[in-house]
């Protein structure tokens, strides 16, 4: 393990985050909202401390990345994103400790949208700006992350994509890996226009536009208004964010496919397909329970259910209702959402639809095992046969994530916290989320959590983003040995 090459990829990497900082600098000189010299000491500091890295271990910038180095950078450079991105918080007062500014940080970066920010709209526009930047910046990251990079580190069934998705995936980590990234940019800057032009057109603010965006984009769910899309009570924003969340919840390898002409492939994938069916069961469910307990229309039951069944399958966390109201059918569909999550190789979070294919395959290879205990049952996915190792990789990935939502749960129960509020508000940070049940619900936020317990939510959130196993591989002692 070459520890001073990882540290000196995380300074570069931070740099980077110093010049995207330069954006918000931009809109507080537009608005003059105060908050320019925050931003310029943000800027500072992260420049300096990052440069102070480069330099000091400047003597291992030509040796190699190998897949030990990979796995630190991708954990390390999280985690060094939250530290500095939370400066702007701080430097700025927006939050009484560091360790609510680190919170709101990280839940942008990791797209998570969990928040400690009891009144959104009397921020300045600089600092909800920067907030809702680091939405769309980690979700980038984590494409990139997933399609680029996991597949050569063995990360919880990643390496499927080798075989599984057609499109840019890299062979080697250089020089393919910087294709596949510009490959993977210009599909996000095109949605990205796509839907500030769609909401700008519709009456939403170019401000707001931008900011929802990144939101829907990266899945996240950082809106500017304190009652999310809510706030605006429209049918036509609920059905552009509504489309873009489901575009993001999907393979984003798929996207460029599709963009290249290649639809065949698009509409092929199993992945897909599987996503696509969750979200229409979820949808019907959950309308037909709200429609019946009469709490709305029957056009009001598909608007509401289809833009919360796909916030919450996308792992975006917007809100446009209070669903705690909802019938418990109606939470309890939004609860297995929760679990599932996004697709492999888009914006979204949580367990994945591919694993979750996997592991049925698997179990019901293993029942008709039972039947037939001679016989070789491959489990396939789109046609393709899965290696073993590549299903072994799903169920460690399954047993560690279950493993820590429970531990994650008790823990807060033990600080104190109601059993609905412990178990979703885990939920809600290790899938990605945002909002849970309880006292973390759409309505409401994480700040009246306790400093330790936003302290482990911070981690399941990175624990989550990062596929688990990234993380926890820095705790092994044998990983940081030559």
């Amino acid at each position: 393990m070459n520890l001073r090459l990882t540290l000196y990829l995380v300074g570069i990497l931070n740099l980077f985050l110093a010049l995207a900082m330069a954006v918000p600098f931009g809109v507080a000189m537009i608005y003059r909202d105060g908050t320019s010299d925050v931003f310029l000491r943000s800027i500072g500091l992260t420049v300096a401390l990052s440069l102070a890295l480069i330099f000091f271990c400047r003597g291992q910038a030509r040796d190699e990345v190998r897949h030990r180095e990979g796995m630190a950078v991708v954990a390390l450079g999280w985690f060094s994103a939250g530290l500095f991105g939370a400066l702007p918080f701080f430097l700025g007062g927006t939050f009484p400790t560091y360790m609510d500014c680190l919170f709101e940080a990280l839940s942008g970066f990791t797209t998570t949208g969990a928040s400690v920010l009891t009144e959104i709209e009397s921020l300045p526009p600089a600092i909800l700006f920067w907030r809702s930047l680091t939405h769309w910046l980690g979700g980038m990251g984590i494409i990139v992350l997933t399609i680029a990079i996991l597949p050569f580190l063995g990360v919880g069934g990643m390496q499927l994509f080798k075989a599984e998705v057609p499109g840019p995936v890299a062979d080697k980590l250089q020089p393919r890996i910087t294709e596949t990234a510009k490959l993977l940019w210009k599909v996000y800057l095109v949605f990205t226009g796509a839907e500030v032009l769609l909401l700008h057109a519709g009456g939403m603010n170019l401000f707001d536009s931008f900011c929802h965006t990144f939101g829907t984009l990266a899945t996240g769910g950082f809106s500017t208004k304190n009652t999310s899309i809510g706030h605006y009570n429209s049918v036509y924003f609920d059905a552009v964010i509504t489309v873009f969340m489901l575009l993001s919840g999907i393979n984003f390898a798929l996207h460029y496919q599709a963009m290249t002409g290649n639809l065949k492939a698009f509409f092929k994938n199993s992945e897909m397909r599987f996503f696509m069916g969750v979200f229409a069961v979820g949808s019907v469910l959950v309308g037909l329970s709200i429609w019946q307990a009469d709490l709305y229309s029957p056009a009001q039951s598909v608007r509401y259910s289809t833009f919360q069944v796909a916030s919450i399958l996308t792992t975006t966390g917007y809100a446009t209702a209070d669903y705690e109201l909802w019938p418990f059918l109606a939470q309890a569909v939004l609860m297995v959402c929760i679990f599932i999550g996004g697709s492999a190789g888009s914006t979204g979070g949580s367990i994945k639809c591919m694993r979750i294919m996997l592991l049925f395959k698997h179990s019901y290879r293993e029942l008709r095992r039972l039947i037939h205990p001679r016989a070789v049952i491959p489990v396939k996915l789109g046609g393709r046969t899965v290696p073993d190792d590549v299903l072994h990789s799903v169920w460690g990935f399954f047993i560690l994530f279950m493993g820590l939502f429970v531990i994650a749960s008790l823990a807060l129960t033990a600080m104190g916290l109601d059993l609905i509020t412990a178990f979703t508000a885990v939920a809600a940070t290790i899938g990605n989320i945002g909002p849970g049940l309880g006292s973390v619900g759409p309505a409401e936020n994480f700040a009246h959590i306790p400093y330790a317990g936003k302290a482990l939510l911070v981690l399941c959130m990175v624990l989550g983003r990062l596929e688990v196993y990234t993380v926890f591989i820095l705790f092994i002692p044998e990983f940081w040995k030559k």
